[in-house]
């Protein structure tokens, strides 16, 4: 009996590109007997596949004719309130039209990393494609899907050339912030997500110009990355300033939950001495000591339109490359409060 080591590792779709030195896409063609292939590099990708004793498998020989109801789905950051949402929704939504989704997991952000993913979906023979690109991956303007396959990509910045479901993140911070202006809050500290996120990123500028907005002069933008400790180490920052703000908005419940344990530990008082409100509604929001003011995100209509969208390209409807964009709402409870007087 031959151990699990010596059995062969099948040669896959991105193996063969490597070897010929082309595409995955291009590979993708040859196997499917596609025509716009140049005849050299036709037979450079033969010649590979038959090196490496590559076959593919009968799902991707019958991609140029046939449908497969499936959707891949590629994520950066499972663990992620918002991801693992986004997913369930997604997943809810596919079975409903009768298709099974395929999760593949990116751990570096980076182009190549993504379009290696969407290599590997397109040997598992899937209909579209669902990124949900919660982080900068360098020039998308060259992301190019395999065998030109669908793609809808979720969480992401407005001036890409694709069709884009999201949350209405400058809205939902608007919301939070006019709350905090409306108790009569003026000296506002933000907490950030991490740079590289797009809602982060525009979550910090809908600080930033509202604050100008109401000609008040804000504060610099801490950066924590989405957890309760960075928001405990932040929150200790802002208990550390020789002038402490009346309010903080932070940029997810976690990091909320992280400065109002800051708060608790110094003796102060929520929102007596300081207001929190915080970003994405999340399970347990309600029952954060004292309960947590927060901007609720529908994920799951993002979940859904993105899954909707992506089905209609899937049969024929033509790609306009739209920007969707799911209205959030404020979700007021006991963590805000009038400023206190100075």
């Amino acid at each position: 009996m031959k151990s699990a080591s010596s059995v062969p590792v099948r040669a896959s779709i991105n193996d063969v590109a490597a070897h010929a030195g082309v595409s995955a896409q291009t590979v993708s063609r040859v196997a499917n007997n596609q025509q716009n292939v140049r005849p050299s590099t036709r037979e450079r990708v033969l010649a590979s596949m038959r090196e490496l004793g590559y076959r593919p498998n009968s799902a991707a020989r019958n991609l140029k004719s046939g449908r497969f109801r499936s959707i891949g789905f590629v994520t950066f950051n499972l663990a992620t309130f918002g991801n693992e949402r986004t997913l369930d929704a997604i997943a809810e939504a596919s079975e409903a039209a009768g298709y099974t989704t395929t999760l593949l997991p990116v751990t570096d952000p980076t182009q190549l990393d993504v379009v290696g993913a969407f290599g590997r979906l397109e040997e598992q023979a899937v209909d579209g494609i669902i990124l949900v690109m919660s982080a900068e991956v360098g020039a998308l303007d060259d992301l190019t899907m395999t065998a030109g396959l669908p793609l809808v990509i979720v969480d992401s910045d407005a001036h890409l050339p694709y069709t884009v479901v999201d949350t209405d993140q400058e809205q939902g911070a608007r919301l939070a912030l006019q709350h905090l202006f409306d108790l009569g809050h003026r000296d506002i500290v933000h907490i950030s997500g991490p740079e590289i996120s797009y809602s982060a990123q525009r979550r910090a500028e809908a600080y930033r110009r509202m604050m100008d907005e109401h000609g008040l002069p804000g504060r610099p933008i801490l950066v924590g990355d989405w957890s309760a400790a960075s928001g405990v180490e932040l929150g200790e920052h802002i208990l550390r300033e020789e002038r402490l703000p009346t309010a903080i908005f932070a940029g997810n419940d976690q990091m909320a939950l992280g400065a109002m344990h800051a708060i608790h530990d110094s003796g102060l008082r929520i929102p007596e001495d300081i207001s929190v409100v915080g970003f994405d509604d999340a399970d347990g929001a309600a029952t954060f000591w004292p309960s947590l003011t927060t901007v609720h995100q529908n994920l799951d209509e993002v979940g859904r339109l993105a899954t909707t969208v992506l089905l209609s390209i899937i049969n024929g409807q033509p790609d306009a490359k739209q920007k969707f964009l799911v209205p959030t709402r404020l979700v007021v409870r006991d963590s805000t409060g009038p400023a206190r007087v100075p």
